[in-house]
């Protein structure tokens, strides 16, 4: 199999690149160059955002030299990107992967949505950069547009975690765990959670290329894969145990003004439309075609494992906001 991967230098797009060359595929990765690829690629440089971005990649299709069997794009801005690069390999690749997001679906989506809830309306594969629902919805537009229904695979992922994470949400908690002390752990403790490994999507991403599937497909754990308190519990083991974790009402989280999701990463209070949209996905229709999730210990410890290798510090996307809690609202908070 022959693979370009848009992007491929970070996280989502670092795994699948180097899942594909564990499986022995020719890879090309056409990237900014802000970073490097991993080794054993082909390297095409530019940016997607400028109006000249894809010059390298056009004198790659022109010369007639490379046919992909799949593409896969993580693209997450202005759907015009998508559609342009869409059009420009329509002829040139076989097929389409666009990693999309669970955020398409219209909000509030309910308790066990499958791919067949309602999606975001106004979003349109012409559109400049909008909100992130609208941008992904319309890179699926795209592709739709440019490669049809039976070559288009739509992954509307949802959250991810694992290692190379450039949000920050896993390396917070790990980090907050490492530091020791009073830890403001956010309940209930058997709070169900949904979460995708980088490295269990880019597998099945691949795997489902190799088949031909097509259509959408929720990309995320079964619900109550863990728990809030196996996750944490896994961060304290992993870090050294010198954290005390100390669970709290989501009333008295609430109260103090704290932020889910942002200000505590991976948590939104129970029987929220935040929980529901966030860790209740239907994902039967992944399962059924190949979708193995590992243990959340595994997930942890490795991503442990390499924030430690970067020396501590996990890099941070410049468009997205900073996600943890402040040590001195969570004192307050614990009374410490």
């Amino acid at each position: 199999m022959r693979l370009l991967m848009l992007g491929g230098t970070e996280f989502a797009g670092r795994a699948v690149v180097e899942a594909a060359l564990g499986r022995g595929w020719e890879v090309t990765v056409f990237h900014r160059g802000r970073h490097q690829p991993p080794p054993g690629v082909r390297s095409l440089t530019g940016d997607r955002s400028t109006p000249d971005g894809l010059a390298t990649l056009a004198e790659a299709v022109a010369e007639g030299a490379e046919e992909w069997d799949v593409v896969v794009d993580t693209w997450s801005s202005a759907p015009r990107a998508v559609r342009d690069t869409a059009r420009l390999l329509a002829g040139a690749a076989r097929r389409y992967v666009y990693v999309s997001s669970c955020s398409v679906y219209a909000w509030p989506p309910a308790a066990g949505y499958t791919e067949a809830a309602p999606l975001v309306a106004d979003a349109s594969a012409d559109a400049e950069q909008t909100d992130y629902a609208r941008d992904k919805r319309g890179g699926e537009l795209a592709t739709l547009d440019a490669f049809g229904a039976e070559r288009s695979l739509l992954v509307r992922s949802g959250l991810i975690l694992g290692p190379y994470e450039n949000i920050g949400r896993l390396p917070w908690w790990l980090t907050r765990t490492a530091r020791g002390g009073p830890v403001l752990a956010p309940g209930p403790r058997d709070l169900p959670l949904q979460y995708v490994d980088v490295r269990d999507l880019a597998e099945w991403i691949l795997g489902a290329a190799e088949r031909g599937l097509n259509g959408a497909y929720n990309l995320i754990s079964p619900q109550g894969h863990t728990t809030t308190g196996e996750l944490l519990d896994a961060c304290v083991r992993v870090t050294g145990g010198a954290a005390e974790l100390r669970w709290t009402e989501p009333e008295v989280i609430l109260d103090a003004g704290i932020e889910p999701w942002t200000q505590l990463p991976v948590w939104a209070p129970p029987n929220s439309e935040g929980h529901a949209a966030l860790h209740s996905a239907d994902v039967s229709r992944a399962l059924r075609d190949g979708l193995r999730c590992r243990p959340v210990a595994e997930t942890v410890a490795d991503t442990w494992a390499w924030l430690q290798d970067i020396g501590g510090v996990a890099p941070a996307r410049p468009d997205r906001p900073p996600v943890g809690l402040d040590p001195a609202v969570e004192a307050k908070v614990l009374g410490v």
